[in-house]
């Protein structure tokens, strides 16, 4: 039975070894992940300018990617 995050460990290996198209396929919210967490981590050092509103949009986008794959896969 697959889950939401069914994917991501073979979508990382694809990214590490060039296979952007792979990773993509493999799970698609793999750029809005990084992205996500690449924007925490800068604005902890580095406060960003509408560093708030940034991190919502990508967490929404994150978010609803996995949901829609996740339903995809399902049904």
């Amino acid at each position: 039975m697959d889950c939401p995050g069914c994917g991501i460990q073979r979508s990382i290996s694809f990214l590490l070894q060039g296979e952007f198209v792979n990773a993509f396929y493999m799970y698609p919210a793999i750029y809005f992940l990084f992205l996500l967490f690449s924007v925490l981590i800068i604005d902890f050092f580095i406060k960003i300018k509408h560093g708030e509103k940034i991190k919502l949009v990508l967490t929404v986008l994150t978010i609803g990617t996995i949901l829609v794959n996740y339903l995809l896969k399902v049904f």
